[in-house]
């Protein structure tokens, strides 16, 4: 009756890892995917914004090196053959996702695929396939409001196209997207602007980490506009004219992060009678399934947190709950978040705001120059934070803003996740000399 026990719309993390895993449990899958294997990960985010961020804090270590007694001449960046050395590599992990695919037996199809009916999947050639469950898994894309010359903006797809460093460069929005991209162009020597229409970044975020970051990046000179929107964008002889209402300035490349919106407008969905909520994204239980039974969705798709190792984690449920016989829920809660801005974030549980509406709680924070700061004369502090429930000694959750933020949260995650207590972390040795120690020697709450 089938062709397929699973098709796979989509191959990003989530849709390939949930295509490779049922393959090698020994049921039959296809995968469809109309551009490059990788998703927006590979291919259009993480991993080339974090190799673009690689490059920019070579920024850092080169001033920094005077203060350690290295003698630094001449420097220069070299955008163009960073680029290629960047679409290098994304063209070889790329590859590696065909071949984990091929490995696993996957049955791929480099095309379009919409859905016919609930156990039907259309192909751009025409060719249809029989299966008996639907996993869409088709990502998101950037969002740039319709406005007055808007056309002329780019959006974070086109900062890994650009063929040459733009010197004045124009970033609206003030999300991760924007605050990471507006480290990366001042880190590799662009004027940077960045206008946001809210009162500060990182909107969702602990406002500690928020006025922390805000500050650290003006210091490095990017010049951040608060509560400040933009009326219209003209063409001009220098470059792009962006008007502000009372003032106008020029730049030579201006970037829109103001949001992305699933990839489901073209995927047949209100054929099938697959509700979508208002900005398309699938609407699912806590086991990924549509009110359709043979219809599931993970990942960007369904806009719950829009994270590569979520989407993944959200794949590995699926495969269990259909494929395994063991229905398991996906699991939101706790989920440690890196941000790539200079300095790096690291966050895990619950704001200091949401933590206040919810508990009686302390507050553990310090703020100091790092070891390597004082020593280089750079003028910038790590801020790390612990939020304590004071009934069960649970620590709720942790903000960095430092370097290696990263790298810190993610074993705070576990701890987090854990149910650790304060005096958990208090018996835990330090580690001497590191700013991690820090997390394990805060002793008097705010």
């Amino acid at each position: 009756m089938f062709d397929l026990d699973l098709f796979v719309i989509g191959g990003g993390s989530g849709g390939v890892r949930a295509a490779r895993v049922a393959s090698e449990k020994g049921f039959k899958v296809g995968l469809a995917e109309e551009y490059r294997l990788g998703g927006t990960c590979v291919i259009r985010g993480c991993v080339p914004k974090k190799l673009m961020v690689f490059a920019a804090d070579y920024e850092d270590y080169i001033k920094d090196a005077a203060g350690f007694g290295w003698t630094v001449g001449h420097s220069s960046f070299d955008f163009a053959g960073f680029q290629a050395t960047k679409d290098n590599e994304i063209d070889r992990l790329e590859g590696i996702y065909r071949t984990l695919l091929d490995q696993a037996k996957v049955h791929f199809f480099p095309s379009r695929a919409i859905i016919e009916d609930p156990h039907t999947i259309r192909l751009d050639n025409g060719k249809t396939y029989k299966t008996r469950i639907i996993l869409i898994a088709s990502g998101g894309s950037p969002f740039v409001p319709k406005f007055e010359g808007s056309h002329l903006v780019g959006n974070s797809n086109d900062v890994f196209k650009l063929k040459e460093l733009p010197k004045r460069v124009l970033i609206c929005g003030g999300g991760y997207i924007a605050c990471e991209f507006a480290g990366v162009f001042n880190g590799m020597g662009s004027k940077v602007t960045q206008a946001y229409r809210g009162s500060q970044i990182l909107r969702g975020f602990d406002n500690d980490i928020r006025n922390h970051l805000s500050n650290t990046m003006s210091i490095r000179g990017i010049d951040i506009r608060l509560n400040q929107t933009i009326n219209k964008i003209t063409e001009s002889s220098n470059g792009l004219r962006a008007y502000f209402g009372d003032h106008s300035q020029e730049f030579d490349f201006i970037l829109y992060a103001t949001g992305r919106k699933p990839n489901t407008k073209d995927l047949n969905l209100d054929k099938i009678h697959v509700e979508t909520d208002s900005s398309g994204a699938v609407v699912v239980d806590k086991y990924s399934q549509t009110v359709i039974p043979s219809v599931f969705a993970i990942g960007d798709a369904t806009n719950r947190l829009n994270l590569t190792p979520v989407a993944i984690r959200e794949a590995m449920s699926f495969v269990a709950t259909v494929f395994e016989g063991e229905p398991t829920p996906v699991d939101h809660i706790n989920v440690p978040t890196a941000v790539f801005t200079r300095p790096e974030i690291g966050t895990v549980g619950l704001t200091e705001e949401h933590a206040r509406a919810k508990f009686d709680v302390e507050i553990y924070k310090t703020t100091f120059k790092p070891m390597s700061n004082l020593i280089a004369g750079r003028e910038e502090n790590n801020l790390m934070k612990l939020i304590v429930d004071k009934s069960s000694r649970r620590v709720l959750g942790v903000h960095l803003a430092c370097p290696g933020a990263a790298e810190m949260i993610q074993m705070l995650g576990i701890a987090v996740k854990m149910g650790a207590t304060k005096e958990d972390f208090d018996r835990t040795c330090a580690v001497h000399p590191t700013a991690a120690e820090e997390l394990v020697t805060l002793h008097n709450p705010m």
